[in-house]
This record gives structure tokens, sequence and C-alpha cells, in this order.
């Protein structure tokens, strides 16, 4: 066989195993993250793994409109903490980020606690700075004591649930997750955002 037809083979060799991989990602993202996992994706304006740091509720001054005018009011919100260990869109890896979330929206999804690793995604933050997980706890996977692999004791959503508008909880089904990379996941959501 000639030198040029064997670097075609195994260039095309590459590329097959090249789609096949992609393809497992996703299929993988859909089992762990739910049928509308390149919906999320792309909705959030920050995407990473990371740790909590701190997790406590408070009231934060804020400015709110009225009447085409910012006035300072008091909105009850919880200050988050985290570190990003991966990042994946909208932050920088060892980035420290200190997020509010309006305490309703708090209410609406799992909560995290100081030292909790979490593949997460956030909206861009509002007008007046908020920002809470895309979807509630559909924006959140839990992942094992090293933060590189998700939780075996995560959930993902039953797959007739779709995606919503409103943050409000869900019923949750057991994933196989053995095995499961953020690396994995990922290549998958960074394919979903570039589509």
């Amino acid at each position: 066989m000639p030198a040029s037809r064997r670097v075609l083979v195994v260039a095309l060799a590459c590329l097959s195993s090249f789609a096949a991989a992609q393809q497992s990602d996703q299929v993988i993202a859909e089992r762990v993250l739910g049928p509308q996992w390149k919906q999320l994706s792309r909705r959030a304006g920050m995407i990473f793994a990371g740790t909590v740091l701190t997790a406590a509720t408070q009231t934060v001054t804020t400015q709110t409109a009225a009447a085409d005018r910012a006035v300072p009011g008091t909105t009850p919100a919880v200050q988050l903490r985290f570190r990003v260990d991966q990042a994946i869109a909208g932050v920088e890896q060892g980035q420290i980020l200190t997020l509010h979330e309006w305490a309703g929206a708090w209410s609406m999804h799992r909560p995290m606690s100081s030292g909790q690793h979490i593949l997460i995604f956030l909206y861009p933050p509002s007008r007046l700075g908020f920002t809470s997980p895309v979807g509630g706890s559909l924006g959140q996977v839990a992942l094992d004591p090293s933060g590189k692999n998700v939780s075996k004791d995560a959930q993902k959503p039953a797959a007739a649930i779709g995606l919503r508008n409103e943050s409000s909880p869900r019923p949750r089904v057991p994933v196989d997750t053995r095995s499961v990379s953020v690396v994995q996941l990922e290549r998958a959501i960074r394919s979903a955002r570039e589509e």
C-alpha cells in the first residue's frame, strides 16, 4: 500500500474515532443531564465544575427599578462563593466567584454546602446581579470528592420532564454514573454550545 494511502486510512480512522467519541460524550451527557441537556448548556452564561466555599443566607442591598429610575432597596438573597476547578464557559479556572441568588430561587433547587464539589450551569447575571442554576436542580450535578467525576449518588431529571423557564422542583430518578468524568461532559457541553 502506498504511503499516501496509508496516511489517508490512518486519518480516516482518527476521524472515525473522534466522531464515535463525540457521539459517546453526547450519550453520556443525555444520561447524566437529561434529554434537554443541549438547551441547558446553551442557556447558561457560566458553566464550571467547582467547589462551594460558602453558602450563607443574608440580605443583600440592591438597586431596584421603579418608574424608570433606580431606587435602593433590599432583596433577600443568598450569597454563594465558588472556586472554579474546571472552567467550561463564562469563567476562568482558579477564579473565586461570589454570586448572589434571590432567596426565592434558592428554595427551588438542591441546597449547596461548603466543601461540596458540583458541576453547575448558571444563568447570566440579571440587571440586579442575581443568578441561579439553569432549570433549578437540573443545573446542578453532584460530583465525587475528587471533583473530577459525577457522584455515584447523582440524580437526573425524569425523561418526561422538560426544561422550563421557571425553576421548580422536578421528579428525579437514579442514574448509573459509573466512571462519568467532568471532562466527558465538558466535551459534550462545548460541542452543544458551538452548534
